[in-house]
Parts: structure tokens; C-alpha cells; sequence
């Protein structure tokens, strides 16, 4: 991703991401060790980036997300930990680096992830306790929230990985398929979007938009990633790529090849950009990110 608006609230994430985390006992400095490794390698931010994007798509600064971006990078980070553990996906590389349990061993990189996930709601919780006096302000913080659990929780992210697991090396349905990428993926990305308008007091109508782009976008994100554990570049992506077939996991290029599943990614990636068609260069940050989805699919 290189475009310059996505840049600078990437780079507003970046310089802020350590400063919400809560202070650790020094008895425990291998914990915050392990949060902190897995949370500086890097990544595309997404998800936190699309965040900030949807305040200032709403009409407020990105700053009142700020807190809400970075629990959202917790999140993101401490299940990337867990994915990449051998009782899942047993991965030994994740952005360029060793996993977390190659460095710090299984037993800490759990504990980690862990930390990580409680680190995110305290962290909202925290900003929202500074808001007890102002009633309109909170109640659009703790939407904000809510909207983050429901989109990581037992009816989305998590929900969708079990399903994924258990997908592995058996037959799948097309309404299996869609079920694993619609909560595994698709809710995340989707609550990080609307989280984002419900900080900036959004009206319905734009918030009912940002929710059909974030879907629509997350599914086409998690094809494009299936597509690149087939085609892409383990150095560039910066994680082992062919896995997915040899377990044989619950995928679109398993199910419908790679042909059909980039059409399939191009139709979802029009529908997010129509839904934000009608905002222009308001919609600059959402519209950069289809381009660059769509780049692989040439």
C-alpha cells in the first residue's frame, strides 16, 4: 500500500501503537517483550487504518479513534499469535520475522495473545471512563466497542476461525465457504469500518454504506489472500505461501480455481467501491484500498 493519505494514519498508528498498552510488572517483562515484538513487525495496519479513515469520512479528526485504532491492532496482532501456533496453522514466519512462539516458545506466545486481547479492551475502556460526563459522546464510544466485539468475537472472527479449523482436509460447501470468510475476515474488517463512524456520531445513511463496503471488502480481501498463498511470493508477502493446499483448506481457489475466484473478488471489490461512489474524494482512503486488492488480480 502506497498511497499517501493511508501513509499518514499508518504512520499516526505507528508512532502511538506502545503508548496504550498497560504497564507491566517488571516480574513480567518477558510478556510485554512478546506483546511488543509481534506488535512492532510491521504489517498494512488495516484495519486500524480504515478506522481512523471512517472518523474522518464522518467529519471528525482522526485522533478521537486513536485509542479504538491501536486496540484494534491488539486484537489483530494477538490472533495472528494464535493462528501461527502448530495446534492451528503452525506457521514459522509472519511479516518477514519468526513467529512469536518461535522466539518466546508456545506456553509465552499464548500468554501473549492473551495479554494482547484484554490489552485492547482496557485500553477502549480506559478512554471511555474519561467521558462519564459527556452522555452523547460515550454512548458513540461504547457502539464503537460493541461493534469491535461483535465483529472479533463468537459471532465473527472467532466464530469463523473455528469453522475454519474445522474445514481442514474435509469436503466444504459453497455456504460453509461463505460462512468462514464472512465471520473469519469479513467481520473484522467490516466493525473496523463502522466502529469508526459510530466515533464520529455518523448518520445512518453513511454508516449503512461503510458497513457494505467493509463486508463486501473483507471478502474480497480474504479471496486475494487465499489467491496469494497460491501465487505470491513468500519474500514479499511476508509469510509461507502453499499451505492452504497441502492441508487442504476451505478456500475459493480450492473450491472454484484461480480464475474464477479473482472474478468472484473483482465483483466484491466493485460492489465495496460503489457503495462509497457517491462521496467522492471523501472516500479516498476506502478507494485506495480497493486499488491496491485489485492490483494482484491483474
Amino acid at each position: 500500500m502506497n498511497h499517501p493519505e493511508y501513509n499518514r494514519l499508518k504512520e499516526l498508528i505507528e508512532l502511538h501503537i506502545l503508548d496504550f498498552l498497560p504497564e507491566i510488572d517488571s516480574k513480567s517483562l518477558t510478556l510485554y517483550d512478546a506483546m511488543r515484538y509481534s506488535l512492532t513487525a510491521g504489517g498494512k495496519r488495516l484495519r486500524s487504518v480504515l478506522l481512523l479513515a471512517a472518523c474522518e469520512f464522518c467529519g471528525e479528526k482522526a485522533d478521537i479513534g486513536l485509542p479504538y485504532a491501536c486496540a484494534l491492532e491488539y486484537i489483530q496482532t494477538y490472533s495472528l499469535i494464535h493462528d501461527d501456533l502448530p495446534a492451528i496453522d503452525n506457521d514459522d514466519l509472519r511479516r518477514g520475522a519468526p513467529t512469536n512462539h518461535k522466539v518466546y516458545g508456545e506456553d509465552v506466545a499464548i500468554l501473549a495473545g492473551d495479554g494482547l486481547l484484554s490489552a485492547a479492551f482496557e485500553t477502549m475502556t480506559k478512554d471511555m471512563l474519561l467521558y462519564l460526563d459527556d452522555p452523547k459522546l460515550l454512548r458513540r464510544k461504547v457502539r464503537a466497542s460493541f461493534e469491535i466485539a461483535k465483529g472479533t468475537g463468537c459471532r465473527g472472527m472467532v466464530a469463523g476461525q473455528v469453522a475454519d479449523v474445522e474445514s481442514v482436509n474435509r469436503q466444504c460447501s459453497k455456504e460453509m465457504l461463505d460462512y468462514i470468510h464472512l465471520n473469519k475476515t469479513a467481520a473484522f474488517i467490516r466493525s473496523s469500518a463502522v466502529a469508526g463512524c459510530y466515533l464520529a456520531g455518523a448518520d445512518k445513511e453513511r454508516c449503512n454504506d461503510v458497513r457494505v463496503y467493509g463486508e463486501s471488502l473483507g471478502l474480497a480481501f480474504q479471496i486475494v489472500n487465499d489467491l496469494q498463498d497460491i501465487t505470491g511470493d513468500a519474500l514479499q508477502i511476508g509469510k509461507n505461501t502453499g499451505k492452504d493446499q497441502i492441508v487442504k483448506k476451505c478456500t475459493y481457489p480450492l473450491l472454484f480455481g484461480v480464475e474464477e475466484s479473482k472474478e468472484k473478488a473483482r465483483e466484491l471489490l466493485n460492489r465495496a467501491r460503489a457503495s462509497v461512489e457517491k462521496y467522492y474524494d471523501e472516500a479516498e482512503v476506502f478507494n485506495a484500498v480497493i486499488d491496491f486488492l485489485e492490483q494482484p488480480l491483474d
